[in-house]
């Protein structure tokens, strides 16, 4: 059977200060109870208080992805504005210094700080998680290990962090290079069953690393709390249509290789090492140069990738519903990112003899005013 392929979408955003256009280290705390106020358990703080997560409630497909996520964007940022803040969504502030940002008062994040040290604290970084519902567990393994060879290519579409502390990286995602930091990080490992997943957490419970499932921060997980398999790979997007385009390649490749499974068929498990590859060429270059065709063996523009997938999964996208999501797509190729746009507006204003500092403030312009691009005018 092919699965519900439900959908959730979570989002973290950061607060600017208009006036400096830095981070705002200390919201005020009605911010987040008046957020609580609108949106209950939809809308959650994270580990900085410069942070705010979003997650929509359980959506049946792309169109109530849509509407949900479009009412919490809009709600963030109207909230935001009432208490002198705008919102920003992208994985790295351009300028920011991780170590001026405070960290949220409450016992998940005080045990996290005492846990990872340095390398949680610097988490100045936001990233997008989609959730797929997948009701059976062995479904759920096995569409795991088949996936994984796509988790480069939707983190390559989603890039939106070329800057960090004030320096162009170079890099279209520095956010991962970060995240890797911590432990139990990065492509998941192969299983043959849930029963050997499950065995593998009890293992590392036993031992004393870690409480629960929810501390596997891979790229894709099957998560802990609810029957999905969790997408974590990407950036958080800057457009909310590029967020929509990446959460309907996800849901439309799942439906493809469930219908591969129907027919005794499914997608050529590779090698670990040979995704990572791919994953590190998204990472330093997005959408913007190539990528390895595992099967060919040789890399290919990845533009040329993109078109492949895109047909191989038109038929699931047109029964699911979302083809106009996968195929813009295509929009994202030929416009660029957010981090490429990140590096235009800072090339232009370079270029008309603005100094790096004065250049990053653009970046943060642009990036405040396209987080709410997409939205109905007035949000």
């Amino acid at each position: 059977m092919i699965p519900a392929l439900t959908l959730g979408v979570e989002e973290e955003y950061l607060l600017v200060d208009p006036k400096s256009r830095n981070l705002v280290t200390e919201p005020s705390p009605d911010f987040m109870a008046d957020c609580k106020e609108r949106l209950g358990e939809r809308v959650t703080p994270e580990f900085l208080k410069c942070q705010v997560e979003i997650g929509t409630p359980v959506c049946d497909d792309i169109k109530d992805a849509r509407h949900h996520l479009t009412a919490l964007r809009s709600v963030i940022i109207n909230t935001a504005e009432k208490y002198g803040m705008q919102v920003m969504a992208a994985s790295t502030h351009p300028f920011a210094q991780w170590g001026r940002q405070i960290h949220t008062a409450a016992p998940r994040y005080d045990l996290l700080d005492k846990d990872m040290g340095g390398a949680i604290r610097r988490m100045l970084i936001c990233g997008m998680h989609v959730h797929a519902g997948i009701e059976d567990e062995e479904l759920r393994i096995d569409l795991m290990n088949q996936t994984r060879y796509f988790l480069p290519h939707l983190l390559a579409l989603s890039t939106s962090s070329p800057f960090w502390g004030g320096h162009d990286m170079a890099m279209k995602c520095t956010r991962l290079g970060i995240f890797d930091s911590m432990p139990r990080t990065g492509i998941p490992d192969r299983y043959e069953s849930w029963s050997e997943y499950t065995r593998m957490i009890d293992r590392l419970i036993k031992a004393g690393v870690m409480e629960d499932a929810s501390k596997l921060w891979w790229d894709m997980r099957p998560s802990c709390r609810f029957p999905t398999l969790e997408m974590r790979v990407t950036d958080v997007c800057t457009r909310l249509e590029d967020a929509l385009c990446i959460a309907a390649f996800y849901q439309s490749i799942l439906r493809m290789l469930s219908r591969l499974r129907q027919r005794n068929m499914r997608w050529r498990i590779y090698p670990r090492i040979m995704i990572e590859e791919n994953r590190w060429r998204a990472q330093r270059y997005g959408v913007t140069k190539s990528m390895i065709d595992l099967g060919r063996g040789e890399c290919q523009p990845f533009a040329s990738l993109i078109e492949e997938i895109i047909e191989i999964i038109t038929e699931d996208a047109t029964a699911l519903g979302c083809m106009n999501e996968v195929n813009h797509a295509r929009t994202i190729l030929k416009r660029g990112t957010s981090a490429c746009r990140q590096l235009e507006v800072f090339a232009a204003a370079k270029a008309k003899g603005a100094e790096d500092p004065e250049a990053l403030v653009a970046v943060v312009d642009m990036l405040v005013k396209e987080t709410a691009a997409d939205l109905p005018q007035g949000h």
